[in-house]
């Protein structure tokens, strides 16, 4: 299944999204990931504009123009959202 697959199954059960949030490691660096996974999606209303995806950088929205899902990128620090679960659960005592 291509990419973009996942993501129109999902879009498909929802009956649409009103937006599509790229993060983490690959979500947040990967121009060809993003590219890849909204490609062929404008059935559903999602297309994103591929200068804006290139030059994507920290927090941005990529959304094409006329699109109907806004989509965007967004930073994440998973290494703190980590030590704060494992924290969190040893402070639990689990």
């Amino acid at each position: 299944m291509a990419f973009g697959g996942y993501l129109g199954s999902q879009m498909a059960v929802l009956g649409g999204a009103d937006a599509v949030v790229f993060t983490g490691g690959i979500g947040e660096n990967s121009v060809r990931i993003r590219s890849e996974v909204c490609r062929d999606m404008d059935w559903c209303g999602l297309s994103i504009d591929e200068e804006a995806n290139a030059a994507a950088a920290g927090e941005a929205e990529i959304t094409a123009p006329g699109s109907r899902t806004a989509t965007w990128v967004v930073p994440t620090n998973e290494e703190l959202i980590v030590a704060r679960q494992a924290a969190e659960l040893v402070s639990d005592g689990v």
